[in-house]
């Protein structure tokens, strides 16, 4: 095989004779370059492979961690509140404080036993059940607290603290003789002998339903506390609540006199059930 080589540079064109040995040589040199240049090509590919796949991990674990951060934040903010619910029911069931330490971590020991390092999914997946655990006691002590309160603010509807903290008292509830007629008639309530102008307490929380001037019972309040139950405060001098005024159990509503039929200065204090009197004495014993 003749070459012919021409260039601007010689004054004349060159001419070069490959036999069949150069030839094959020729070839092998030149397969021997693209082998080496597809091995080269292959190399380099291997090696972005693998510094993508060392970047895909690295990725992926900084993700899972990011996750589990956000979950230890929620699961933190649960507890945190948990501890607040902890406080108040302890306060609403009247316990010591010291007994539920509820800031404080709870006490634990024991031998150490280790079942290895926890992968990432196992630790999500101890979370999520963490998770659902505390969320359901977090239900159940927000039912519990609703049942204390509606319990309290029960107990705080029932006529059970003392009309009056000065005073003596005088007359009990049912058949006795009248101390103006002197015949045998009902009393409907008890009587509490006191100064004039010492004050009359609310013995529940209720709404003022009658404050006014009456025949029988002078100067009276009437409080309704709810469920059918409203209580009587009679023979006031002065009173100190209108009608539809809310009150609260122990706040003044009135002062002691001896208005309306009555031979001295009292109290007279009744507790109505559906409109029937009851023995106030029972209430007040059970406050």
């Amino acid at each position: 095989m003749n070459v012919i080589l021409v260039s601007s540079r010689w004054t004349q064109s060159r001419s070069i004779y490959l036999g069949g040995r150069q030839i094959v040589l020729l070839i092998l040199l030149l397969s021997g370059l693209i082998i080496m240049a597809a091995f080269a090509l292959q190399s380099l590919m291997s090696v972005s492979t693998e510094s993508a796949m060392q970047v895909a991990p690295v990725r992926f674990e900084r993700s899972s961690i990011d996750t589990l951060a956000v979950k230890l934040g929620e699961m933190q903010a649960r507890v945190q509140r948990l501890d607040a619910l902890g406080g108040r029911l302890v306060r609403l069931t009247g316990m010591k404080p010291s007994e539920f330490q509820f800031d404080q971590p709870p006490a634990q020991g024991g031998p150490l036993v280790t079942l290895g390092a926890l992968s990432a999914a196992g630790l999500s997946q101890q979370l999520d059940s963490l998770t659902y655990l505390v969320d359901d006691r977090a239900d159940k002590l927000m039912a519990l607290q609703t049942l204390l309160m509606q319990n309290q603010l029960s107990r705080g509807m029932l006529p059970s603290a003392m009309p009056v903290t000065e005073g003596v008292y005088t007359s009990n509830f049912g058949w006795r003789l009248d101390p103006i007629t002197g015949q045998s008639a009902m009393h409907e309530g008890v009587d509490f002998m006191a100064e004039p102008g010492t004050a009359i307490h609310a013995s529940a929380g209720g709404v003022v339903v009658y404050a006014d001037t009456h025949a029988q019972y002078g100067n009276m309040v009437e409080i309704d506390h709810g469920n059918d139950i409203v209580t009587r405060y009679a023979h006031a001098s002065r009173l100190l609540v209108k009608v539809g005024q809310v009150v609260r159990r122990g706040d003044k509503i009135a002062e002691v006199g001896r208005t309306g039929r009555s031979t001295g200065n009292h109290l007279h204090f009744e507790v109505r059930y559906k409109g029937s009197a009851q023995n106030p004495v029972r209430f007040l014993q059970a406050g």
